[in-house]
Protein backbone atom coordinates (compact mmCIF):
# COMPACT_ATOMS: atom_id res chain seq x y z
CA UNK A 1 0.00 0.00 0.00
CA UNK A 2 1.27 3.49 -0.88
CA UNK A 3 1.10 6.53 1.38
CA UNK A 4 -0.17 9.76 -0.18
CA UNK A 5 -0.21 13.11 1.60
CA UNK A 6 -2.76 15.62 0.36
CA UNK A 7 -4.30 18.88 1.57
CA UNK A 8 -8.11 18.90 1.81
CA UNK A 9 -10.51 21.76 2.43
CA UNK A 10 -11.77 21.59 6.02
CA UNK A 11 -15.35 21.06 4.81
CA UNK A 12 -14.28 17.94 2.85
CA UNK A 13 -12.39 16.58 5.86
CA UNK A 14 -15.40 17.05 8.12
CA UNK A 15 -17.71 15.36 5.60
CA UNK A 16 -15.28 12.46 5.12
CA UNK A 17 -14.92 11.86 8.86
CA UNK A 18 -18.68 12.03 9.36
CA UNK A 19 -19.32 9.52 6.56
CA UNK A 20 -16.62 7.14 7.81
CA UNK A 21 -18.34 7.13 11.20
CA UNK A 22 -21.77 6.58 9.66
CA UNK A 23 -20.53 3.67 7.55
CA UNK A 24 -18.36 2.28 10.36
CA UNK A 25 -15.30 2.19 8.12
CA UNK A 26 -11.83 3.70 8.36
CA UNK A 27 -11.02 7.08 6.86
CA UNK A 28 -8.29 5.43 4.76
CA UNK A 29 -10.79 2.96 3.28
CA UNK A 30 -13.36 5.66 2.57
CA UNK A 31 -10.92 8.02 0.85
CA UNK A 32 -9.38 5.13 -1.11
CA UNK A 33 -12.81 4.03 -2.34
CA UNK A 34 -13.68 7.61 -3.35
CA UNK A 35 -10.45 7.98 -5.33
CA UNK A 36 -10.93 4.60 -7.03
CA UNK A 37 -14.44 5.60 -8.06
CA UNK A 38 -13.28 8.94 -9.46
CA UNK A 39 -10.07 7.82 -11.17
CA UNK A 40 -10.74 4.25 -12.28
CA UNK A 41 -14.48 3.98 -12.91
CA UNK A 42 -16.08 4.48 -16.29
CA UNK A 43 -18.42 7.51 -16.24
CA UNK A 44 -20.28 6.22 -19.30
CA UNK A 45 -21.18 2.81 -17.86
CA UNK A 46 -24.51 1.73 -16.41
CA UNK A 47 -24.66 -1.22 -14.03
CA UNK A 48 -28.04 -2.93 -13.68
CA UNK A 49 -29.44 -5.73 -11.54
CA UNK A 50 -32.03 -7.96 -13.30
CA UNK A 51 -34.34 -6.76 -16.10
CA UNK A 52 -37.52 -4.77 -16.61
CA UNK A 53 -39.22 -7.86 -18.06
CA UNK A 54 -38.55 -9.80 -14.85
CA UNK A 55 -39.96 -6.90 -12.84
CA UNK A 56 -43.12 -6.78 -14.96
CA UNK A 57 -43.63 -10.52 -14.50
CA UNK A 58 -43.36 -10.35 -10.70
CA UNK A 59 -39.75 -11.37 -10.00
CA UNK A 60 -39.08 -9.24 -6.92
CA UNK A 61 -36.60 -11.37 -4.96
CA UNK A 62 -33.27 -9.73 -4.13
CA UNK A 63 -30.22 -11.17 -5.87
CA UNK A 64 -27.26 -8.76 -5.53
CA UNK A 65 -26.03 -7.06 -2.31
CA UNK A 66 -26.58 -3.32 -2.06
CA UNK A 67 -22.86 -2.94 -1.26
CA UNK A 68 -22.07 -4.36 -4.72
CA UNK A 69 -24.59 -1.98 -6.28
CA UNK A 70 -22.87 1.05 -4.68
CA UNK A 71 -19.45 -0.17 -5.78
CA UNK A 72 -20.72 0.21 -9.35
CA UNK A 73 -22.31 3.65 -9.02
CA UNK A 74 -23.68 6.23 -6.64
CA UNK A 75 -26.48 7.62 -8.83
CA UNK A 76 -29.57 5.74 -9.99
CA UNK A 77 -32.89 4.18 -9.13
CA UNK A 78 -34.62 0.87 -8.51
CA UNK A 79 -36.86 -0.94 -6.05
CA UNK A 80 -36.67 -3.26 -3.04
CA UNK A 81 -37.57 -6.88 -2.32
CA UNK A 82 -41.29 -7.48 -2.69
CA UNK A 83 -41.66 -4.00 -4.23
CA UNK A 84 -41.27 -2.48 -0.77
CA UNK A 85 -40.92 1.12 -1.93
CA UNK A 86 -39.10 3.19 -4.52
CA UNK A 87 -35.28 3.27 -4.51
CA UNK A 88 -33.39 6.53 -5.02
CA UNK A 89 -29.57 6.39 -5.18
CA UNK A 90 -27.98 9.83 -4.90
CA UNK A 91 -24.47 10.91 -3.90
CA UNK A 92 -23.58 7.34 -3.00
CA UNK A 93 -26.50 6.82 -0.61
CA UNK A 94 -29.56 4.56 -1.00
CA UNK A 95 -32.96 5.88 0.08
CA UNK A 96 -36.11 3.79 0.49
CA UNK A 97 -39.31 5.75 -0.20
CA UNK A 98 -42.56 4.29 1.12
CA UNK A 99 -44.91 6.53 3.09
CA UNK A 100 -41.72 8.09 4.46
CA UNK A 101 -38.02 8.11 3.49
CA UNK A 102 -35.38 5.88 5.08
CA UNK A 103 -31.66 5.94 4.33
CA UNK A 104 -30.46 2.36 3.99
CA UNK A 105 -26.96 1.95 5.42
CA UNK A 106 -27.31 -1.83 5.89
CA UNK A 107 -26.29 -4.41 3.32
CA UNK A 108 -29.37 -6.01 1.73
CA UNK A 109 -30.27 -7.88 -1.46
CA UNK A 110 -31.55 -5.80 -4.39
CA UNK A 111 -34.08 -7.21 -6.93
CA UNK A 112 -33.84 -4.46 -9.55
CA UNK A 113 -31.78 -1.28 -9.84
CA UNK A 114 -29.55 0.65 -12.24
CA UNK A 115 -26.66 2.92 -11.24
CA UNK A 116 -23.83 4.88 -12.79
CA UNK A 117 -20.88 6.96 -11.63
CA UNK A 118 -22.50 10.26 -12.55
CA UNK A 119 -20.32 12.87 -14.27
CA UNK A 120 -22.24 15.33 -16.40
CA UNK A 121 -21.43 16.00 -20.04
CA UNK A 122 -23.75 19.01 -20.28
CA UNK A 123 -25.26 21.46 -17.78
CA UNK A 124 -28.29 23.58 -18.69
CA UNK A 125 -31.11 25.64 -17.16
CA UNK A 126 -34.80 24.87 -17.59
CA UNK A 127 -37.42 27.62 -17.23
CA UNK A 128 -41.15 27.44 -16.51
CA UNK A 129 -42.00 23.76 -16.26
CA UNK A 130 -45.79 23.38 -16.14
CA UNK A 131 -45.82 19.59 -16.24
CA UNK A 132 -43.55 16.58 -16.53
CA UNK A 133 -43.90 16.59 -20.31
CA UNK A 134 -42.46 20.13 -20.39
CA UNK A 135 -39.43 18.88 -18.48
CA UNK A 136 -38.94 15.99 -20.89
CA UNK A 137 -39.20 18.30 -23.91
CA UNK A 138 -36.60 20.63 -22.36
CA UNK A 139 -34.21 17.70 -21.92
CA UNK A 140 -34.76 16.19 -25.38
CA UNK A 141 -32.42 18.56 -27.32
CA UNK A 142 -29.53 17.64 -25.01
CA UNK A 143 -29.66 13.95 -25.97
CA UNK A 144 -27.28 13.58 -28.91
CA UNK A 145 -28.92 10.36 -30.12
CA UNK A 146 -32.04 8.34 -29.51
CA UNK A 147 -29.97 5.16 -29.56
CA UNK A 148 -27.81 5.84 -26.49
CA UNK A 149 -28.67 5.81 -22.78
CA UNK A 150 -28.57 8.83 -20.46
CA UNK A 151 -28.49 9.72 -16.77
CA UNK A 152 -29.99 13.06 -15.77
CA UNK A 153 -29.89 15.01 -12.53
CA UNK A 154 -32.31 17.92 -12.08
CA UNK A 155 -32.08 20.17 -9.01
CA UNK A 156 -34.26 23.02 -7.83
CA UNK A 157 -37.37 24.14 -5.98
CA UNK A 158 -40.50 22.45 -7.33
CA UNK A 159 -43.86 24.17 -7.08
CA UNK A 160 -45.52 20.77 -7.16
CA UNK A 161 -44.47 17.13 -7.23
CA UNK A 162 -46.96 14.32 -7.83
CA UNK A 163 -45.23 11.09 -6.85
CA UNK A 164 -46.03 7.50 -6.01
CA UNK A 165 -44.48 4.62 -4.11
CA UNK A 166 -45.16 0.96 -4.78
CA UNK A 167 -46.54 -1.13 -1.93
CA UNK A 168 -45.21 -4.55 -0.82
CA UNK A 169 -46.81 -7.46 -2.67
CA UNK A 170 -46.37 -11.22 -2.82
CA UNK A 171 -43.74 -12.69 -5.10
CA UNK A 172 -45.20 -13.42 -8.53
CA UNK A 173 -47.71 -10.54 -8.47
CA UNK A 174 -47.45 -8.94 -11.89
CA UNK A 175 -46.39 -5.29 -11.91
CA UNK A 176 -49.70 -4.06 -13.36
CA UNK A 177 -51.57 -5.62 -10.44
CA UNK A 178 -49.03 -4.34 -7.92
CA UNK A 179 -49.48 -0.80 -9.25
CA UNK A 180 -53.13 -0.86 -8.14
CA UNK A 181 -52.05 -0.68 -4.49
CA UNK A 182 -49.45 2.09 -4.85
CA UNK A 183 -49.44 5.14 -2.58
CA UNK A 184 -49.56 8.63 -4.13
CA UNK A 185 -48.20 11.90 -2.73
CA UNK A 186 -48.78 15.56 -3.65
CA UNK A 187 -45.89 17.78 -2.55
CA UNK A 188 -45.79 21.59 -2.73
CA UNK A 189 -42.92 24.10 -2.71
CA UNK A 190 -40.30 21.45 -2.08
CA UNK A 191 -36.58 21.66 -2.87
CA UNK A 192 -34.88 18.53 -4.08
CA UNK A 193 -33.43 16.42 -6.85
CA UNK A 194 -34.85 14.40 -9.71
CA UNK A 195 -32.80 11.28 -10.44
CA UNK A 196 -33.56 10.13 -13.97
CA UNK A 197 -32.49 7.43 -16.40
CA UNK A 198 -33.46 7.57 -20.08
CA UNK A 199 -33.45 4.44 -22.24
CA UNK A 200 -34.19 3.87 -25.96
CA UNK A 201 -37.37 2.06 -26.95
CA UNK A 202 -35.39 -0.93 -28.24
CA UNK A 203 -34.23 -1.58 -24.64
CA UNK A 204 -37.69 -2.34 -23.22
CA UNK A 205 -36.85 -6.01 -22.64
CA UNK A 206 -34.24 -5.10 -20.03
CA UNK A 207 -34.71 -1.40 -19.17
CA UNK A 208 -37.56 1.10 -18.77
CA UNK A 209 -37.85 2.99 -22.08
CA UNK A 210 -38.04 6.78 -22.11
CA UNK A 211 -37.63 9.03 -19.07
CA UNK A 212 -37.84 7.38 -15.64
CA UNK A 213 -37.81 9.98 -12.83
CA UNK A 214 -37.50 9.46 -9.08
CA UNK A 215 -37.49 12.36 -6.59
CA UNK A 216 -35.81 12.95 -3.23
CA UNK A 217 -36.22 16.17 -1.24
CA UNK A 218 -33.18 18.10 -0.05
CA UNK A 219 -33.98 17.26 3.57
CA UNK A 220 -34.36 13.57 2.59
CA UNK A 221 -37.87 13.28 4.08
CA UNK A 222 -40.01 13.09 0.90
CA UNK A 223 -39.76 11.38 -2.46
CA UNK A 224 -41.07 8.77 -4.86
CA UNK A 225 -41.54 7.84 -8.49
CA UNK A 226 -42.51 11.05 -10.29
CA UNK A 227 -45.85 11.17 -12.11
CA UNK A 228 -45.91 14.95 -12.65
CA UNK A 229 -44.19 18.14 -11.52
CA UNK A 230 -44.01 21.91 -12.02
CA UNK A 231 -41.32 24.53 -11.35
CA UNK A 232 -40.18 28.00 -12.37
CA UNK A 233 -36.46 27.30 -12.74
CA UNK A 234 -34.38 24.12 -12.58
CA UNK A 235 -30.73 23.20 -13.12
CA UNK A 236 -30.21 20.05 -15.18
CA UNK A 237 -27.16 17.91 -15.83
CA UNK A 238 -27.00 15.07 -18.34
CA UNK A 239 -24.52 12.25 -18.85
CA UNK A 240 -24.21 9.98 -21.87
CA UNK A 241 -24.17 6.24 -21.14
CA UNK A 242 -22.68 4.03 -23.85
CA UNK A 243 -21.77 0.90 -21.85
CA UNK A 244 -24.41 -1.27 -20.18
CA UNK A 245 -23.58 -4.05 -17.72
CA UNK A 246 -26.49 -6.25 -16.62
CA UNK A 247 -26.15 -8.65 -13.70
CA UNK A 248 -28.75 -11.45 -13.93
CA UNK A 249 -29.97 -13.45 -10.89
CA UNK A 250 -28.48 -16.95 -10.78
CA UNK A 251 -31.17 -18.50 -8.58
CA UNK A 252 -34.83 -18.22 -7.64
CA UNK A 253 -37.89 -17.44 -9.75
CA UNK A 254 -35.88 -15.56 -12.37
CA UNK A 255 -34.72 -18.93 -13.71
CA UNK A 256 -38.22 -20.37 -14.12
CA UNK A 257 -40.46 -17.38 -14.95
CA UNK A 258 -41.57 -16.96 -18.57
CA UNK A 259 -39.84 -13.76 -19.71
CA UNK A 260 -40.72 -14.06 -23.40
CA UNK A 261 -43.47 -11.39 -23.40
CA UNK A 262 -42.68 -7.87 -24.59
CA UNK A 263 -43.07 -5.70 -21.44
CA UNK A 264 -43.29 -2.33 -23.26
CA UNK A 265 -47.08 -1.97 -22.97
CA UNK A 266 -47.16 -2.86 -19.26
CA UNK A 267 -44.23 -0.56 -18.50
CA UNK A 268 -45.99 2.34 -20.25
CA UNK A 269 -49.12 1.77 -18.15
CA UNK A 270 -47.22 1.59 -14.87
CA UNK A 271 -45.16 4.70 -15.64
Amino acid sequence: MANLTVTLPSSVEVAARRLSTQRNTSLDSLVGAALREYLLSSPRRMYQISTSTALVEGVYAGSVPSSTLLENGGFGLGTFEGLDGEMVILDGEIYQVTGSVRRRSDDFLVPFAAVTHFREDVVFQIERVACLKDLELACDPHRVSGNLFYALRVDGVFDTIHARAVHPVQQGTRLLDAAKTELEFHLHNVEGTLVCLWSPSYASSFSVPGYHFHFISKDRTKGGHVLDCSALQLRARIQIVSAYDIRLPEAGSFLTTDLSRDPASDLAKTE
